[in-house]
């Protein structure tokens, strides 16, 4: 009996070692319920460590800071999961988390779960996705994921199961190179969301406007407006994809180079 009590302890004890390490952060804030249903869904597969802001900084894109001291606090928020609340932008808590916090580089890290779409050209004014696209320039598989409901009072239970699958799916099969993962889950009961659809991101953009109002001194200030506006027909985009009932899942990358462009621009010097 001892010795199979100590080979019991002993299995339990190489489990926990051989978890896969996972970083957790957001740009919503360390206290949004999106991150509470990403490290709820992560500690089912992992060993989470958590690295969000201290406040929102939701639009930030991949801002960091350089002319002000960065401060990182532990804090107890979620049960039995090693917490730092970050006063800096989403992309200083992944670089804080890997040089100064985590005695190791992450298995995965992941981003989220966002209040609202970064899907099409909103990835790049995402400071969720810069949070994941800072840690695959690190070399780290990374994930961001998005929930097209923007309610305070969101219920997260059906993107918290999509994001273990996903994530469970990368830390099995690992991801190509440079590459990382934008995951939009539109707003629909599980049972009415027909499946997962890699696709590209749809071209699209805003057609912006400011509004223009005066303070109580007079002294003219604005408010950005504007709609989104997608002019892609084609069915293999993360829009169709959401509209049409589909968790879109786009594979991007951080190389900014347009490669199909080099042999034209290289004809003006020829």
């Amino acid at each position: 009996m001892p010795h199979l009590k100590h080979m019991t302890i002993h299995t339990k004890t190489k489990s926990i070692i051989n978890k896969p390490l996972i970083l957790v952060t957001n740009d919503d804030g360390i206290t949004s319920t999106g991150i509470k249903a990403l490290v709820d869904a992560m500690k089912e597969i992992g060993k989470v460590v958590v690295v969000a802001p201290d406040s929102p900084q939701s639009g930030m894109g991949h801002a960091i800071t350089l002319d002000d001291p960065l401060r990182i606090e532990p804090v107890r928020i979620f049960e039995d999961v090693d917490s730092y609340q970050c006063s800096g932008t989403p992309v200083d808590c992944v670089k804080l988390a890997v040089n100064k916090i985590l005695k190791r580089k992450p298995d995965l890290c992941v981003s989220g779960i966002n209040h609202g779409s970064n899907s099409s050209i909103n990835i790049l004014y995402s400071g969720t996705m810069s949070a994941a696209m800072e840690a695959s320039i690190e070399g780290i598989k990374a994930i961001g994921f998005s929930y097209l409901n923007y309610s305070f009072d969101a219920d997260f239970s059906v993107p918290k199961k999509f994001a273990k699958q996903i994530a469970s799916k990368v830390l099995a099969n690992g991801l190509p190179t440079n590459t990382l993962l934008n995951v939009n889950i539109p707003d629909l009961n599980h049972k009415h969301i027909k499946g997962i659809k890699v696709c590209r991101q749809s071209i699209a953009k805003y057609e912006e406007d400011y509004n223009e109002r005066l303070d109580p001194r007079g002294r003219k200030y604005y408010w950005l407006t504007g709609k989104f506006v997608n002019n892609d027909p084609g069915e293999d985009t993360d829009e169709w994809a959401l509209k049409n009932g589909f968790v879109s899942v786009v594979p991007v990358q951080f190389d900014l180079t347009a490669h199909h462009a080099i042999a034209r621009i290289n004809s003006f010097w020829k």
